[in-house]
């Protein structure tokens, strides 16, 4: 099951510290107290991106990589998937990407855009 599939539309699966509150996404400890105790919630709405690059590897395809910040202060490293690399802009909101993708297996996590938009709607 995929945390897309766990949390609904909108929301993403991560971990919470019982110690200390901190949020986090895969961890075996919290990153702040070094605590074990770590329960699974579910975030509160859509992720912003806050960086992305466009990423050009040797088969010549184009990608984004991009860090995507939560309502709960924690930051994941992810792929936006369903656009070009190009429309994927800081701010943008973003929710766990629905369907099968390639790369979903290896464990890479995948987001969409909230709202999609064409090559004309952000100029």
């Amino acid at each position: 099951m995929t945390p897309a599939d766990e949390a609904g539309t909108t929301g993403f699966v991560h971990q919470r510290c019982r110690w200390c509150g901190t949020a986090s996404f895969r961890r075996l400890l919290c990153p702040v107290c070094a605590s074990s105790e770590l329960t699974t919630q579910v975030s509160a709405g859509p992720g912003i991106v806050v960086q992305t690059r466009v990423v050009h590897r040797g088969s010549g395809a184009a990608r984004n990589e991009s860090l995507v910040r939560f309502p709960e202060d924690f930051v994941v490293p992810c792929r936006i998937v369903g656009t070009a690399p190009h429309m994927v802009w800081v701010g943008a909101e973003v929710r766990p990407a629905r369907g099968v993708h390639a790369g979903a297996d290896s464990g890479e996590v995948l987001f969409e855009l909230c709202e999609p938009v064409g090559d004309d709607d952000r100029f």
